[in-house]
């Protein structure tokens, strides 16, 4: 919310968003229930022209610029080798605790989170199947086709149980300044609704 107050550009708010992040950090309990849990966050970042993943461990942060396609996050991290902007401690704190080598190339899922990130298309999961729902309609992408998508519990995208969805958004961002932005969300805490 902050980053959408004090920033015109989706890179400007990814730099309100880091720049908090180093300063306070990141915490604070994820359910009303008096049960702790928390856990790092993961920002779609976007503009008219251009969009950018963040994806968090603690104060440590990479993010990535998309450069076209889609691209979807859940609860893992995704971002991999392509990292575009990072917390200019990141690879020192992972040596630093035994969590990468310093020779192979740097994998920021797989270092942070120790996920096969190989196999992160291709699992179960919210993630894998966002990823597949996505790239079936690559190129052809509606907003009521991402509502469809932001809907469907079978893959796990609208959750139900303990761990419910509680709201989901779709943007249509024309890349013409002359037409203007449009923004749904969800009225009730289930988009099936």
């Amino acid at each position: 919310r902050l980053g959408l107050e004090r920033a015109d550009t989706a890179e400007k708010a990814l730099s309100v968003i880091v720049d908090l992040l180093e300063k306070y950090g990141q915490g604070g309990n994820c359910m009303e229930s008096n049960m702790a849990f928390t856990y790092h966050n993961s920002f779609l970042i976007a503009d008219r022209k251009e969009a950018w993943v963040l994806e968090t461990s603690g104060k440590y942060w990479a993010a990535e610029k998309v450069e076209g396609g889609v691209r979807n996050i859940s609860n893992q991290l995704s971002i991999t080798t392509k990292i575009d902007r990072e917390h200019p401690e990141l690879k020192e704190y992972a040596k630093s605790n035994g969590w990468w080598d310093g020779a192979k190339e740097f994998d920021f899922a797989a270092t942070y989170s120790y996920v096969n990130t190989a196999r992160m298309t291709t699992s179960g999961g919210r993630y894998c199947e966002g990823y597949k729902l996505l790239n079936k309609h690559k190129g052809s992408i509606t907003s009521e086709i991402m509502m469809e998508i932001l809907r469907d519990k079978e893959s796990g995208i609208n959750m139900e149980g303990g761990f419910m969805t509680t709201g989901s958004m779709v943007s249509v961002l024309p890349q013409q300044p002359n037409l203007p932005c449009i923004h749904f969300f969800t009225g009730t805490p289930d988009p099936a609704r």
